[in-house]
């Protein structure tokens, strides 16, 4: 499989801008197109870069072409400012272009999710994210890949805090116990996606790798 195009949404974000980099430098990916709301730092004879707005994806929908959606979106309930806003960007702007995807004959779909995403869960955000897993189950790609990685570890642009300090907590604490949420790095879950194209055990049409799956994907 080679001469590859691929297609982004969630760009800008930490997996995301590991992704593009892995791709640009990967010789079998010809093309990679970008779909985010401002200009990215990115330069390269193989990127298109396209400035969209989320809110009416179907006037841009038809420039999602190729073989592959990459989709590593989402938000935080803070930079959000309401569960309505956080559920339109984590869950109805990513169906919506995957939807579109399909629709273009995009045939490969590969989706950034969360550990613990259960569409029956209690809890919001892991049932937010277990519902697009079902969802996108549904639509008519050929194969779909749902990495599910724990909390993620990285250089943030954006100040969190609070994260910090959980991310400080979660790397002491998993060394000995609840080894399954140790963090995991952003290049490691954007390896682990681009693995998961060639993944040869994978048979199936639609496959979810676990938190400990994705480290072991990315090697």
């Amino acid at each position: 499989m080679n001469n590859i195009t691929a297609n982004i949404i969630g760009a800008t974000g930490l997996v995301g801008t590991k992704l593009i980099q892995l791709l640009l430098e990967d010789e079998r990916f010809e093309k990679v197109n970008i779909f985010t709301r401002r200009p990215t730092i990115f330069s390269h004879q193989k990127l298109v870069e396209h400035i969209v707005d989320f809110n009416d994806i179907y006037s841009w929908s038809d420039e999602i072409q190729g073989d592959i959606l990459f989709s590593t979106l989402g938000t935080t309930l803070k930079n959000a400012g309401s569960k309505e806003k956080q559920f339109l960007v984590d869950y109805t702007y990513q169906f919506q272009v995957a939807e579109a995807a399909v629709k273009n004959g995009i045939s490969n779909y590969v989706l950034v999710s969360s550990i613990g995403a259960n569409s029956k869960s209690n809890v919001f955000y892991t049932k937010m994210k277990g519902q697009l897993d079902d969802a996108v189950q549904k639509l008519g790609f050929k194969q779909i890949s749902i990495l599910r990685p724990s909390m993620l570890d990285g250089n943030r642009k954006e100040n969190r805090t609070g994260e910090k300090i959980a991310l400080k907590i979660s790397r002491w604490l998993t060394k000995y116990v609840f080894k399954k949420y140790r963090p995991i790095m952003d290049i490691t879950v954007a390896q682990a996606m681009i693995n998961s194209i060639f993944n040869q055990s994978n048979k199936n049409k639609y496959r979810i790798y676990e938190s400990e799956e994705v480290f072991k994907l990315s090697e």
